[in-house]
């Protein structure tokens, strides 16, 4: 139920930035499976992104064929080819200025190679700075005839949940929707400085927020059992530290994982070697 309400969230605050007039009360029942009175094209949007969702898991980050699939789901019906590169060149408009001219077509399929195999080899950039600069850099190159914002932030939010799990929880559509002004305002900015910097720092600051409620809302849920159970299914036969465990629970104290271990070791669900700091845990 937590996962599918994230989802609902995820899914409306990334369509509602491109004008989506559908609110979670509606996406739920779109959701569901029950009909919803709104515009077909509205409707459409939602359901595409739905399938596209659900879909994330079995797609790789660095792959240019799972992006360009990614993009067919989420846009069919909604453009003339979904799921292609966009064959002419694009501008953007504010108002009465053009705001942004995108690279020529011809050059976007090799832009976009070079993009995605630098999110897949360069693992010494952190996942969270890749995942800013592969969104920011998808918004510049402009990809696609449309939904380039949508599939930006869906890439985004799938580099980070591949990096840790916690990010599923964490919706940085809903982030970015919550400053969608400030969002715009940034984009521009990085164009006229010819830099990623300052979308980067944005983009970390929002998903830092988000981690703080999910962290803040979701810890004092938790008992030691239940971070146990968690910790079973991560760690599985692999051997792992008490540093383990609190990057594993960000937000759990070092004294609360230290009760957590002790307690598991002592009710045989965990075999300890070593001593202190230095101990090593293997589930039994």
């Amino acid at each position: 139920m937590l996962r599918r309400s994230l989802r609902v969230r995820t899914i409306q605050a990334s369509l509602q930035i491109e004008g989506n007039t559908l609110t979670e009360e509606q996406v739920t029942v779109v959701l569901e499976g029950r009909r919803v009175s709104a515009p077909e094209r509205d409707l459409r949007e939602v359901r595409n992104a739905i399938a596209c969702y659900e879909k994330l898991p079995k797609w790789a980050p660095g792959n240019a064929k799972h992006l360009l699939a990614a993009h067919k789901v989420m846009m069919a019906g909604l453009v003339k080819q979904p799921g292609a590169w966009r064959s002419k060149g694009i501008g953007i408009a504010k108002g009465d200025q053009i705001a942004h001219i995108a690279p020529p077509a011809a050059r976007v399929p090799g832009l976009m190679e070079t993009l995605l195999k630098w999110v897949h080899t360069d693992t010494e950039v952190p996942a969270p700075i890749r995942a800013a600069v592969c969104h920011y850099e998808m918004e510049f190159i402009h990809p696609f005839e449309d939904g380039n914002g949508r599939m930006g932030r869906l890439w985004h939010s799938l580099i980070l949940q591949r990096y840790h799990p916690l990010f599923v929880q964490v919706p940085v559509e809903s982030a970015i929707r919550d400053r969608q002004a400030d969002y715009y305002a940034v984009l521009g900015q990085c164009d006229n400085a010819g830099k990623s910097t300052a979308f980067i720092e944005f983009a970390l600051e929002l998903t830092l927020e988000a981690l703080k409620r999910v962290v803040t809302s979701r810890q004092p849920r938790m008992t030691s059992a239940s971070r146990i159970e968690a910790a079973r299914h991560h760690f599985a036969k692999a051997s792992f530290t008490r540093k383990d465990y609190l990057h594993h629970f960000p937000g759990l104290s070092p004294a609360t994982a230290s009760r957590d271990l002790q307690e598991a070791v002592s009710n045989c669900r965990l075999q300890r070697e070593g001593d202190k700091a230095t101990a090593k845990y293997r589930f039994a």
